[in-house]
């Protein structure tokens, strides 16, 4: 089940959007931070922001997408968007985002945004441990490491996840 298909040009201003926001944008907090966003989304609409899928890794969920995007502007991969990406930002070091540009904010619906503030208002500020930790949810722990974590069971740990899940097989 595909709660939207994979939009790599949304992504990628996501990845934009939140590093220009938080105060130390690496590849971890900005993973965690769509990931949290993807989940109120998700509960609260019933869909992904840009319809990434998540592998569960070391340090919690990892947006497949968005990684290779950040993983190919670093240098070490490919990415649908590229050229874009290598414009849109640099990566200092191995994990440090540097955005060189605004994310186009007229890609994103009023409720992905609404997401995206939520999210890093929620978990904006806080440490590499802490969003390890609260990441480790049972959707997570559903999936071997490096392997994709269904959206069922993320679905699974939301509050109405049932409901969603009936929708969404509708």
């Amino acid at each position: 089940m595909r709660s939207n298909p994979f939009d790599p040009e949304k992504a990628l201003n996501a990845i934009l959007w939140i590093a220009k926001r938080i105060p130390s944008p690496t590849f971890h907090s900005i993973s965690k931070l769509l990931y949290f966003a993807d989940r109120i989304h998700l509960e609260r609409y019933g869909r992904l922001i840009s319809g990434d899928s998540y592998v569960a890794m070391k340090h919690g969920p990892v947006p497949s997408g968005a990684y290779d995007i950040m993983k190919a502007v670093r240098g070490d991969g490919t990415c649908a968007v590229e050229e874009e990406a290598q414009e849109a930002f640099t990566v200092d070091g191995r994990h440090d985002v540097i955005p060189r540009r605004e994310a186009n904010e007229t890609l994103f619906s009023e409720s992905d945004l609404e997401c995206l503030h939520e999210a890093i208002a929620r978990y904006g500020s806080l440490s590499f441990k802490a969003l390890t930790d609260l990441s480790h949810d049972a959707a997570w722990d559903a999936a071997d490491e490096n392997d994709i974590i269904e959206l069922e069971q993320i679905i699974a740990t939301l509050p109405d996840g049932a409901s969603l899940l009936e929708h969404l097989h509708r």
